[in-house]
C-alpha cells in the first residue's frame, strides 16, 4: 500500500512540475505587433507599468516614464498593460489621449510571477535582465526613482 502511494505522489509532482511549465507564455504580444518575451534573451531589463484612463496618478507619471524609456532604451524595455483589458482602436485611442509612447501588452504578464492584481494605481513592476521580478512599485514613480533602480551603464 505505501509503495502504491509513493508511485502516485511521485507522478502527481511529475505531472505538476510539467504542467507548471506550460500555464505561462514565454512571448507576450504588443499592441501594434511584436512580443516581448522574459527570458533575458535580449540582456536589457524589462519595465512593466500598469495605467487606467481613469486614473489620475497614471496621467501624471505617463511623461515620466516616456522619458525614462528614451533615455535608457540602450538598457531597458518599458511596456504598458491597460488595467482595464482594453484591446484595438479604443486601447490606441487611450494611449494617445494619456501620450503613453512606449508599447503596450496586450495581456497582463503578472501570473508569470504569481502576483496577484493590484488594487491600486499605476503599478510598475521591475525585470531583471534574467527575468527575475526585482521591484513591485505600488503609486506613482519618478523618472528619478525609476532611474535609480536600473543597473549602471557599462563604461565605454
Amino acid at each position: 500500500m505505501q509503495i502504491q502511494f509513493t508511485r502516485s505522489l511521485g507522478a502527481a509532482i511529475a505531472l505538476l512540475a510539467l504542467l507548471s511549465g506550460c500555464g505561462q507564455p514565454t512571448d507576450y504580444p504588443l499592441h501594434g505587433g511584436g512580443a516581448v518575451t522574459f527570458d533575458g534573451a535580449d540582456q536589457r531589463w524589462v519595465m512593466i507599468n500598469y495605467w487606467a484612463v481613469w486614473c489620475a496618478p497614471c496621467r501624471k507619471e505617463i511623461p515620466e516614464l516616456n522619458q525614462l524609456a528614451i533615455e535608457n532604451d540602450d538598457r531597458l524595455i518599458l511596456v504598458g498593460v491597460n488595467y482595464d483589458g482594453i484591446v484595438g482602436d479604443e486601447l490606441t485611442a487611450q494611449m494617445e489621449r494619456l501620450g503613453v509612447e512606449f508599447q503596450t501588452l496586450l495581456e497582463d504578464p503578472r501570473g508569470r510571477w504569481m502576483l496577484a492584481k493590484t488594487d491600486v494605481l499605476p503599478e510598475t513592476l521591475v525585470i531583471d535582465q534574467h527575468g527575475e521580478l526585482r521591484h513591485r512599485l505600488v503609486g506613482p514613480q519618478t523618472l528619478e526613482s525609476l532611474s535609480r533602480l536600473l543597473p549602471e551603464r557599462a563604461e565605454d
